[in-house]
């Protein structure tokens, strides 16, 4: 698709989850009906803006962690949303200058923006499909990821935020089972999800406002985010809340577990 043809696929008529997040990030990519759904997340919610710049944080470390200690050279990032500086080919480039990095996204707005995110290095590659994690076997099939990644070298699948909006219904855990039964050994899972574990009631007014806005989620506890790593070898320190994942030397106060309420983890396949 075009990027004109994505600009004319955009609806702005609903609120859309990329499109927040952009908002809670302090981006300029998103229209008045995200801002109003947005800012109703925020008065339920104020830490949101917390936990959007946290889940972030934990991308890059992440990503940082393993290109230098694991010899991750390609990633696999689903549900990219709208590009925001440094994206994760950029972390990655930063350590290992040839990294590989394919993004995939279904919104039409992060098309119309994706040559943000073909801007590689000379020695890497990057690429965007436009493509759902609910229809992993398409996503898979892609003539662009196989132009870009090596599947029989590791890979890491990146899933930021993103299967809080895959209800039990939708089988997450099929789904991620599905994208890492591909990759070969010493790939990994970085992944990061909401969770309601630490203020239940307004995780409650959270989930009500994005459903009545038309995007389904389903915030899930420590217990059920753990068993996206099941069968992989978890990284220290394990899930954790994401401000407590290898964070980086202290800078001013830290924020409380309330206010990330984000469970983050990242498991090699072994």
């Amino acid at each position: 698709m075009s990027n004109s043809q994505a600009a004319r696929d955009i609806d702005t008529s609903r609120p859309h989850s990329a499109r927040m997040y952009d908002y809670y990030l302090g981006g300029k990519d998103h229209f008045d009906v995200d801002k109003q759904a947005a800012e109703r997340v925020a008065e339920a919610y104020p830490a949101i803006f917390v936990c959007a710049r946290e889940n972030r944080a934990f991308m890059h470390r992440a990503t940082r962690a393993l290109a230098r200690e694991h010899g991750i050279r390609q990633w696999l990032d689903i549900g990219t949303g709208i590009p925001t500086e440094p994206n994760l080919h950029q972390v990655a480039q930063s350590v290992v200058p040839d990294a590989r990095v394919v993004y995939a996204d279904n919104d039409p707005l992060v098309l119309k923006y994706a040559e943000r995110l073909m801007r590689s290095t000379s020695e890497g590659r990057t690429t965007y499909i436009e493509a759902d994690v609910n229809d992993p076997q398409s996503l898979l099939n892609a003539p662009e990821l196989a132009e870009v990644l090596d599947l029989d070298r590791p890979v890491a699948l990146s899933l930021n935020a993103l299967m809080h909006f895959v209800t039990d219904a939708q089988d997450p855990y099929g789904i991620v089972r599905r994208l890492l039964d591909v990759l070969p050994s010493g790939s990994a899972l970085a992944l990061s999800h909401c969770t309601p574990d630490f203020d239940p009631a307004t995780w409650q007014k959270v989930t009500d406002i994005y459903t009545s806005a038309g995007t389904p989620v389903q915030f899930r506890s420590q217990q059920a985010v753990a068993r996206f790593f099941d069968g992989l070898d978890l990284l220290e320190p394990g899930v954790a809340v994401g401000h407590r994942w290898r964070p980086d030397a202290a800078e001013g106060d830290a924020p409380t577990d309330a206010e990330v309420s984000l469970w983050t983890g990242v498991g090699i396949k072994p």
